[in-house]
């Protein structure tokens, strides 16, 4: 007997196929809905995705799309996302927010039995989150400044002395978005706890950290170290480290991602309330490169250049105690994730060079800068 019947915006998609399965092997029945456009997707619906998922194409920023798509429905998983890192800032609330805010916009006027609906949001509303200084204490820097960026002056100083500071856990209880992804996915936190509970729609936000593991698109620019690594040093190119590779990052396996998101679906503790989904264990990017070349058994070498992305972060680790108390743990490490990707991808048609590609289009629009 199935348990209901789930809908999956941003279906198609990396994390999406992967809940679509984990939901599949929970008695549910699902929906997928996407407008499969570019970058990620090239038109078509991807082999992978599991054959008992109802496909519907659609647009999250067309009402009727949505309507089409919740009807029949019993619960929502919002993944459908702008990502990349361009300067078209208003591509970013067409689609994240404005989108999300139809989404409820559809469930209120049209009275739709949604009972629970989960948001996906990022580790990235954080900002640069809290550190901690010897002098102060507790500190929230309010980004870094641009021109000790310029200056290669990688590490986050003390907002009060100026002082060195070293960083600490991620918590849910702390946002401070600074670029316009961060910012958009903010506010899609904000609609689904406030615009839920002030409607009586069951919602929860998921903040997760970088997610990785088969079937994350290649074509997106978007989708990280991983890709990005992979495909440089496929073609025997040393990877590209931004900054000094010093930076502090968290990966979790999109297999646990799937299971969080069943997780909160399923629990009414989780109502109205925001969770980070992360690894569990902290990683620099120099270690993460490094994790990818034994992998791929790959002889390059690694071109620290100095480079560095706007409104980016210094480090970013997610604490996941809050998730852990509703029974959730991480159960695979970054080196199962790079081993799923490399797996998938070597099965891939790769049409050009698109980690060129992507860096070139980052340098052209100013997203990416060199110091000095």
């Amino acid at each position: 007997m199935s348990k209901g019947r789930v809908l999956i915006s941003g279906g198609a998609g990396f994390i999406g196929s992967h809940t679509a399965e984990e939901l599949l092997r929970a008695g549910y029945e699902v929906r997928l809905l996407d407008n499969l456009t570019p970058p990620v997707h090239d038109g078509n619906w991807p082999a992978w995705l599991p054959k008992e998922a109802e496909r519907v194409l659609g647009d999250v920023r067309n009402r009727d799309d949505w309507a089409k798509a919740l009807r029949g429905v019993d619960a929502v998983i919002h993944l459908a996302a702008h990502q990349d890192l361009l300067p078209n800032f208003s591509q970013f609330f067409h689609v994240n927010s404005v989108g999300t805010a139809l989404l409820y916009e559809v469930i209120v006027a049209e009275k739709l039995p949604v009972r629970k609906v989960v948001v996906a949001s990022s580790q990235f509303v954080y900002g640069e989150g809290g550190y901690r200084c010897e002098k102060d204490g507790e500190v929230f820097p309010d980004g870094r400044d641009p021109q000790r960026l310029a200056r290669a002056l990688w590490e986050t100083v003390c907002p009060k002395c100026g002082g060195a500071i070293q960083p600490l856990p991620l918590v849910e209880s702390h946002a401070n978005p600074r670029n316009q992804y961060s910012i958009a996915k903010y506010s899609q936190e904000l609609m689904a706890v406030s615009l839920g509970r002030n409607y009586c729609i069951p919602s929860v936000a998921l903040r997760y950290s970088i997610v990785q593991g088969a079937r994350q698109s290649y074509r997106n620019a978007y989708s990280g170290v991983l890709r990005v690594f992979t495909l440089q040093m496929m073609n025997g190119q040393p990877a590209s480290i931004f900054e000094d590779g010093g930076q502090l990052r968290d990966y979790v396996n999109v297999g646990d991602v799937a299971r969080a998101n069943c997780l909160v679906l399923e629990s009414d503790a989780a109502n109205y309330e925001v969770f980070n989904v992360g690894g569990g264990h902290s990683h620099t990017v120099l270690e993460f490169a490094e994790i990818v070349r034994e992998v791929l058994g790959a002889n390059v070498g690694l071109d620290v250049s100095g480079e560095y992305r706007v409104g980016d972060t210094r480090h970013s680790v997610s604490g996941i105690t809050k998730l852990e108390r509703l029974g959730w743990l991480p159960t695979k490490r970054p080196r199962d994730s790079v081993s799923e990707y490399v797996e998938w991808i070597r099965g891939q048609t790769l049409e050009k060079d698109y980690a060129a590609e992507a860096l070139a289009m980052l340098r052209q629009t100013g997203a990416l800068r060199k110091a000095g």
